[in-house]
């Protein structure tokens, strides 16, 4: 698989979107994925889905609700999530009748992080935008995933090169627990094919040029050619470009 693919958006009326080989590989993709969750909603009761909103977690979110599977579906609202994301909760209550479960950082270590560093401290340096994402990401999932048995992300191979060998299913040592990655294999084009396909409805951003969707101050849209993860913590090397979440939180902790 090549990396560092550039990000181009595939609106619905994009060519690569008819392709028959592309419809049929997609059609064994989503096989593929429909028994896997429901695998996991069988055999790791109680299973949560963390939703983060991007293109790959629509997916996942449709998947879910069409076979009515017993997996909750939470987010984590940081509180600094751009205006579209917000706008994207909305939609799925009214499309599926869902309404996300919400996990919000603990006000205390935001006000001292604030009054203490600085409202966007995050911008001086990598660890301090690191214990930022600890405060509003990875401490709340750790709450988020309490007394679950598995978790499942839209995490995908093809999305870094920190991610290029992604398994469908991995151990999670941290939390004790098994941590699958449905869509692991699952290119850029499929994702779009799926969504298009089946009007399953997404974020706003995706179609401003944003592949990767975190919090407002911390994203930016990508120029064709630019590396897909270009737009999160655009003013950091690429090699740091993760916020914790799936990596050892003692690693991310650390930073604080």
């Amino acid at each position: 698989m090549t990396m560092n693919t550039p990000y181009r958006p595939y609106p619905a009326d994009h060519p690569a979107l008819r392709d028959t080989d592309l419809l049929a590989r997609l059609e064994q993709r989503i096989a593929d994925a429909r028994r896997l969750l429901a695998r996991i909603a069988s055999d790791h009761a109680p299973a949560a889905f963390a939703n983060s909103l991007g293109a790959e977690d629509m997916v996942l979110t449709d998947l879910i609700q069409q076979d009515s599977l017993s997996i909750e579906i939470f987010s984590l609202d940081t509180g600094r999530l751009p205006t579209e994301t917000y706008d994207l909760m909305a939609r799925l209550q009214q499309h599926y009748g869902l309404k996300l479960k919400l996990y919000y950082p603990r006000h205390e270590l935001i006000e001292a992080y604030t009054s203490e560093k600085g409202i966007n401290a995050f911008y001086e340096s990598v660890a301090l935008r690191k214990e930022c994402c600890f405060i509003r990401k990875v401490e709340p999932l750790s709450r988020a995933l309490a007394g679950k048995q598995a978790w499942i992300t839209g995490q995908r191979a093809q999305q870094a090169s920190t991610r290029a060998d992604l398994p469908l299913q991995q151990y999670d040592a941290d939390h004790q627990q098994e941590k699958f990655n449905p869509l692991a294999e699952w290119s850029d084009v499929e994702i779009w094919a799926y969504l298009h396909g089946r009007q399953v409805p997404y974020n706003a951003l995706h179609d401003k040029h944003y592949p990767s969707i975190g919090c407002a101050p911390c994203t930016r849209p990508v120029s064709i050619g630019e590396d897909i993860r270009a737009g999160r913590w655009w003013w950091e090397q690429a090699d740091s470009k993760e916020c914790g979440l799936h990596v050892k939180i003692t690693t991310a902790a650390s930073t604080q």
